[in-house]
């Protein structure tokens, strides 16, 4: 299994929140985190995150 990191920057799912205890979401799990989103999909669950899907360059 590669380790790869996925990067929620390029992720259309991913936002920027006005939490400022949570300033990062995912539109796709809907929830809000401190870290980036893959980082906590992959702490709770073992595997890369499975929604990523690029964003699209305008």
């Amino acid at each position: 299994m590669t380790k790869k990191r996925i990067d929620c920057f390029k992720c259309k799912f991913f936002y920027v929140t006005w939490d400022q205890q949570f300033p990062k979401g995912c539109k796709a799990f809907q929830f809000k985190t401190a870290n980036l989103p893959s980082l906590d999909v992959r702490r709770a669950s073992g595997q890369p995150c499975l929604r990523f899907q690029k964003k699209v360059d305008r």
